[in-house]
């Protein structure tokens, strides 16, 4: 699903115009992106968490010039689905 998609739901399921609706769906991203960029994780009730998570320092290979290179620690985003999110999908989905 794109986000021109979930625009084109919410449109439907609300009656809101879709240029509202973008703008909204938008700023929600934008201030994910935002606040996780400052370091803070986000917590959604019943949907889920977007966090950080630490990657340690390694040492890398560049096997076409055979040389060590070594990768920083650096933080990376992620998602956890919530308990209730989870139990949505299990029940709801079916496997193909």
């Amino acid at each position: 699903m794109t986000k021109a998609e979930i625009v084109e739901k919410i449109v439907v399921t609300t009656g809101i115009e879709k240029g509202t609706v973008l703008t909204v769906v938008e700023a929600v991203m934008e201030n994910i992106k935002a606040n996780m960029t400052k370091g803070e994780n986000i917590y959604l009730r019943g949907f889920g968490t977007f966090l950080l998570k630490k990657r340690a320092e390694k040492i890398g290979r560049n096997i076409t010039k055979n040389t060590a290179l070594k990768i920083p620690a650096h933080m990376i985003p992620a998602f956890k689905p919530s308990k209730e999110f989870i139990e949505e999908v299990k029940t709801n989905t079916k496997i193909m």
